[in-house]
Order: C-alpha cells, then sequence, then structure tokens
C-alpha cells in the first residue's frame, strides 16, 4: 500500500489584493520569480488571479490574467528551483518564441511541456488561463530518458496527454473553488496528477513502451491509476468498456492494470462500476422525469434490470425510490 501524502493547504493570491500602481510587481513576486514579466503595452494595469498548492516535489497552479509578456533564462532561475512545467492552456492563447525563427502559437486545449531555463518569450493574451504542474528538472529527465525542452505534447505523439490533460482540468475546477475539498484530498489528487505525468513523460520518452517497463526510481502504479481513472471517466458509457480498454487508454498492459488497482486492494472493473453508479444517482436526481432504462444506457448498462439490482445494492434503495426522495428533497 502506498503512503498518504501530507496535507495540501491551497494558497490563493488576486492582484485586485493591492494597489493598481504596484499589481505588476506584486504579481512578479508571488507568481513569476523564475522569469522577466513585462505588461504588453505600457500603461496596461495587470488584473490577475493565482491558485496554488504545494506538495513535497512538486506544485500545482491556475493563473488567469490581463495580457503581459514574460521572459525565460537559467539566470532567472533561483538555486534549488530548477523545474519543468507542464501546462494546459484552458481559455484563450499564448504565443511562444523559443528561439530566432521558432515561432509557436498555443491555443486553448493545447498541453505542452517548457522549462523555464530555456531562452524564451511568453505572450499571454488577454484572459488566457494556464493550469500546469511544475516538477523538479532531475525528476523529469529520469522520466523521460533526456533533457527536457519547449514541446508541445499533441496526441498523435504522446498518448496519455488526453488523460493528464483531463486529470489538470479536474483539479484545476477544485481550486478554483476553495471549500468544496479538503487538504487531505487536494493532496491526494495533487499526488495522482504528478504520478500520471511521469507515466505520460516516461511513455513519451520510451516512444510508448514505458507502460510495461520495469519501475526504476518510483511506483508507477499512481500515475497507472490516475490514467486508468480518467480513462474510464470519459469512457464510461461505452457498454463495450472492459480491461484490456481499459488498459490500452493508460498506456500499459492488463497486468500492469491489475498491479495498479491490486495496490490499493481494488479491481479495475469494480471501479469502473462505482463510476457508473455515482454517475447514475447523479442524473437519476438532476432528471424530472425519471426513464431508467435511459439512464442506465447512458451510463454504460446494458440491462436495466442488473441495473437497478446493482444500484439497489450500492445505495439500498432502488432507481425510482432515490428519484422519489431527491424531487421530495428539491420541493422541499
Amino acid at each position: 500500500m502506498t503512503d498518504t501524502p501530507p496535507p495540501c493547504v491551497l494558497e490563493r493570491w488576486s492582484s485586485a489584493e493591492v494597489d493598481a500602481a504596484i499589481r505588476l510587481d506584486y504579481w512578479r513576486d508571488v507568481a513569476h520569480n523564475w522569469v522577466e514579466v513585462q505588461p504588453l503595452s505600457s500603461g496596461d494595469r495587470l488584473n490577475a488571479s493565482w491558485s496554488l498548492l504545494r506538495g513535497e516535489s512538486s506544485f500545482f497552479g491556475t493563473k488567469r490574467s490581463t495580457a503581459y509578456e514574460m521572459r525565460t533564462h537559467a539566470r532567472h532561475v533561483p538555486p534549488g528551483e530548477d523545474m519543468v512545467v507542464l501546462s494546459l492552456l484552458e481559455v484563450g492563447e499564448m504565443r511562444l518564441n523559443a528561439a530566432p525563427g521558432e515561432h509557436q502559437r498555443v491555443t486553448a486545449g493545447m498541453l505542452g511541456m517548457y522549462a523555464p531555463r530555456q531562452d524564451a518569450c511568453y505572450r499571454w493574451g488577454d484572459g488566457a488561463r494556464q493550469t500546469y504542474l511544475a516538477l523538479p528538472r532531475s525528476v523529469v529527465f529520469d522520466a523521460l530518458g533526456s533533457e527536457p525542452r519547449n514541446l508541445l505534447l499533441a496526441p498523435q505523439r504522446c498518448a496519455l496527454a488526453p488523460m493528464l490533460t483531463s486529470q489538470l482540468v479536474h483539479l484545476g475546477r477544485l481550486a478554483r473553488q476553495p471549500g468544496h475539498v479538503g487538504a487531505d484530498e487536494y493532496a491526494s489528487l495533487l499526488a495522482a496528477t504528478r504520478a500520471l505525468a511521469l507515466l505520460t513523460l516516461r511513455n513519451l520518452g520510451r516512444q510508448g513502451d514505458a507502460g510495461d517497463l520495469p519501475d526504476v526510481t518510483e511506483s508507477l502504479h499512481a500515475g497507472r491509476r490516475a490514467a486508468a481513472l480518467r480513462f474510464m471517466e470519459s469512457h464510461a458509457h461505452r457498454h463495450d468498456l472492459d480491461a484490456g480498454a481499459i488498459a490500452r487508454g493508460a498506456g500499459c498492459s492488463r497486468t500492469r492494470l491489475y498491479e495498479a488497482f491490486a495496490e490499493q486492494d481494488r479491481s479495475v472493473m469494480d471501479t469502473l462500476r462505482e463510476i457508473r453508479l455515482q454517475r447514475a444517482r447523479t442524473l437519476i436526481e438532476r432528471t424530472v422525469r425519471l426513464h431508467v432504462g435511459l439512464v442506465a444506457w447512458r451510463c454504460g448498462f446494458a440491462d436495466q434490470s442488473g441495473f437497478s439490482k446493482l444500484f439497489k445494492a450500492r445505495f439500498g434503495i432502488t432507481p425510482s425510490e432515490w428519484h422519489r426522495w431527491a424531487q421530495g428533497r428539491r420541493g422541499g
């Protein structure tokens, strides 16, 4: 069994907390001590917000701001903070000039790896929202098997990119809604995100073969579980979803997949069934006119009778009874 990570407290900053005249300096201090920051136009007033989770060997952040420019170079990286950033642009756009003649336009939904030690210029568009995970460069180097560099992690070259994207979106949404998740759950989510990121990088560096390579520096089971959970949540509606398909989606063999879940005393298909039942319960609560068969079908259950039995065994009452209870609570 894996150790429980220490609690992780959500930290939040907003430029609205300080006078407009010193917002850029404030933003440099709290969010960008690794880079050189300038607004895109002289006289612009920066408006920005940032949420952060710090782990033992990584941290996660989600930020949104008005337009500004930042330049990276090895001289800006403080001693002991040599990190690599896995960044998802959720909203807006960012233009990257990594070197003379190299231009890249990053738009919403694109995932990339960025090394602050590399000489580059980042121009963030107005309202751009970045959600990211920062890892020590040495850890990224070990996972990749090569020196990290600025690189887009497109699904066609990085099979686990969609799962890592989904995980970043999920954690970002929770980080922007303080009070919904406690410190222990934040810590577990950050640990799972880190593990999935390392597995993604390892698969990228080994051209997709990493799922079955021996674990060298640390167990990759947590990453496999996180990837499998993201895949199951995205494909739970599929009636043909089985362990083989989940393993392929998680970038590993069924043997590795089974090992990853056995480490937590869980089975793959039991986990999938729980995801489906939780989704069905949510749909039942939100539906005004209940059609049990349709709910079952939409949640991956091909047989209505079997679904109803599983639902009652899990929640203690039938889907129809749960619907009546939920409607009564809503009306009251």
